[in-house]
């Protein structure tokens, strides 16, 4: 299982705005090239968005349900995609020292991604995460210090 955490200048509600935005999926996930559809209600459980994943010519579809919301605290999600598999992903914000630090776990949780021995998979996730979360940050400051 792969934990990651940054500490992010934003206040939770700027973070959560991208989370809850399904369209925004492609522009912080490492490895979402677009996103094809969100469903209505988007975050809200059992809803899904349609990513489409990978880079040209290996580009799959896949989806990403919502399992359990706690705004703006809380985003559990499982990402399919095949042939990868599934993965568990949860997002927990917890507001620290004026902004917010953001904690993402995931692991594999179906599919052949279980297959990978855990010490070669969770540094894989580890280091895709490490930059999605950088780029979550980015969005959420663009966001949390725009006027209005």
């Amino acid at each position: 299982m792969s934990v990651r955490e940054r500490w992010v200048a934003a206040p939770p509600e700027a973070v959560w705005e991208q989370l809850a935005d399904g369209w925004r999926y492609a522009d912080f996930v490492v490895g979402s090239a677009h996103v094809r559809r969100v469903d209505a209600g988007w975050p809200a459980p059992g809803t899904s968005i349609h990513p489409v994943v990978g880079a040209w010519p290996l580009l799959r579809r896949g989806r990403t349900t919502s399992e359990e919301v706690d705004a703006p605290h809380r985003l559990v999600l499982t990402a399919r995609s095949w042939p990868l598999g599934g993965a568990r992903v949860v997002f927990d914000l917890v507001p620290r020292d004026g902004g917010t630090l953001v904690r993402l776990t995931e692991d594999a949780v179906e599919g052949p991604g279980r297959l990978v021995p855990r010490p070669l998979r969770t540094p894989l996730i580890g280091a895709r995460n490490t930059e999605t979360l950088a780029r979550l940050e980015a969005l959420a400051r663009e966001r949390g210090t725009a006027p209005g």
